[in-house]
């Protein structure tokens, strides 16, 4: 059984080749980079005036010795601070750190080493080459992450992978890594203690034999990488004997613990007495709701008031021109605390909407959750413009000076709505609700109900100013290039 399934995953499995050119790239890209950045400090030297800097007649002479040597150096230091290896590329933020490390290490060597040996290097050159360089090296890891992403998501530059675990643990690890396609995790099959004749787990991932011959089947089904869940071994004694046998083997161990939807920065792991122990932060929800973040509401609300005013005035001129109706539509929304609160929005929809809601219901086939059509006969003209760029939404800036809902947060939800929550949804109630937040930039309308719903609870769980801010960046892209907006 084994064998043939493994046959098969070989002939379906999305295409491996690329992988390892993805350091040869990374490393052209920022020989070029920093080469560049040379170059680009050399000609803003030359345009520049600094102060204290030696003459320019000695500039080029000691550019012609310092320039190559501080490159290769540049480079070399990524290269020792691991910012080559294949495990850095396309997640977390080891990659970024070992660029910007290496590059203020370059840095440190380059002003210490011209110090002790009384080379005159320009000042100049040196603080422009490392402020041209490093954000120059940022972004082109970033985009490079980017094509990496987009070339996984199409089936390109895939890692095969082999679950070992319990099978409920083997589906769970597989659901997410089936849903975020951007990792290149393609899982070829499953091994659990006990598989018995089944030919695939409950989720239809196949089973390839027992967890007990974990290292012989990762090499036959040529795996990349082997992630043990729980219930892989019964002792740490057959751990550490699945990392012997697959010493001479180019397969990865990740050890994946029943840990989901919870952000790095509330996991760390604390060696004591040989055991790698994992410390979970508690949930930051309480931290969502205080001072700090109420103030940047505020503040940030002020400014956007001020920078939408023309867009506001424009909006409501439009809807009052098309039917002569209400420009403004009220809505009762549930805030935090299971609190209701009155939610505005420009009005898109004819002005007998609600009326018509139950006959769409009954054709959709609702049955409950958020209801969404794509061609909702009831939106208006000048509607489809304003839902296209997220504009109906700006009357909600209003709520949030009044303090009933915040910038970022999870989406107000409809009372019917939070009728149908459990007490794990009903988490998402501990936090002011959001004019944007993950739900927003992961899709919007595209997402189904479960999804929007566990995009909200990882909100809650895991909230941190940094997040809020990377969601308010990622807004302006998800509206613009109108994604899920219907």
């Amino acid at each position: 059984m084994a064998t043939s399934v493994v046959q098969a995953t070989r002939v379906s499995a999305p295409s491996r080749g690329g992988l390892a050119y993805i350091p040869l790239v990374a490393f052209g890209t920022d020989l070029a980079l920093i080469a560049l950045s040379v170059v680009a400090a050399i000609l803003g030297r030359e345009s520049l005036r600094f102060p204290l800097d030696i003459p320019s007649r000695d500039v080029g002479h000691a550019l012609d010795v310092a320039g190559p040597v501080m490159i290769l150096g540049w480079v070399a230091a990524i290269f020792v601070l691991g910012g080559y290896r294949r495990v850095v590329f396309g997640a977390g933020v080891d990659e970024y750190k070992s660029v910007i490390n290496a590059s203020l290490l370059t840095a440190a060597a380059v002003g210490i080493g011209c110090f002790l040996l009384r080379f005159q290097l320009s000042r100049g050159f040196f603080v422009l080459a490392f402020a041209f360089g490093i954000p120059m090296l940022v972004l082109g890891r970033f985009m490079l992450r980017r094509m990496v992403h987009r070339a996984r998501r199409l089936g390109s530059l895939q890692h095969r992978v082999v679950i070992a675990g319990a099978e409920g643990h083997v589906d769970e690890i597989a659901a997410v890594l089936g849903r975020e396609t951007w990792l290149g995790y393609h899982v070829v099959g499953a091994l659990t203690p006990e598989p018995g004749s089944r030919p695939a787990t409950h989720s239809g991932i196949p089973l390839l034999g027992s967890s007990h011959s974990i290292a012989q089947v990762a090499v036959d089904a040529e795996a990349d990488v082997v992630f043990l869940a729980g219930g892989a071994f019964n002792s740490s004694v057959e751990m550490r004997r699945l990392a012997w046998d697959l010493e001479h083997e180019d397969i990865a161990v990740v050890i994946a613990p029943s840990v989901t939807d919870v952000a790095s920065e509330r996991i760390s792991v604390r060696p004591v007495g040989g055991l790698p122990l994992i410390h979970l932060e508690k949930p930051r929800s309480q931290e969502a709701v205080r001072r700090a973040k109420r103030t940047f509401d505020i503040v940030g609300t002020v400014i956007l008031l001020l920078l939408f005013a023309p867009v506001f005035a424009l909006s409501a001129f439009r809807i009052w021109s098309f039917d002569r109706g209400p420009v403004l539509f009220r809505q009762t929304r549930v805030g935090r605390d299971g609190a209701s609160f009155h939610c505005w929005k420009f009005r898109t929809m004819v002005t007998n909407a609600e009326e018509l809601l139950a006959d769409l219901h009954a054709q959709q086939g609702y049955s409950g959750g958020l209801f969404k059509m794509e061609n909702d006969p009831r939106i208006t003209g000048p509607g489809k413009w304003l839902r296209r760029f997220s504009i109906d939404e700006l009357p909600q800036l209003l709520n949030v000076l009044t303090g009933d809902m915040s910038l970022v947060g999870p989406r107000p939800p409809l009372q019917h709505e939070v009728a149908q929550y459990d007490d794990a949804m009903a988490r998402r109630l501990r936090v002011r609700p959001g004019m944007t937040g993950l739900w927003q930039v992961s899709g919007r309308s595209d997402l189904s109900w479960s999804e929007a719903i566990r995009l909200d609870l990882y909100y809650v769980d895991n909230w941190s100013m940094v997040q809020d801010l990377t969601i308010l960046a990622r807004t302006f892209g998800a509206v613009f290039r109108s994604r899920g907006a219907y």
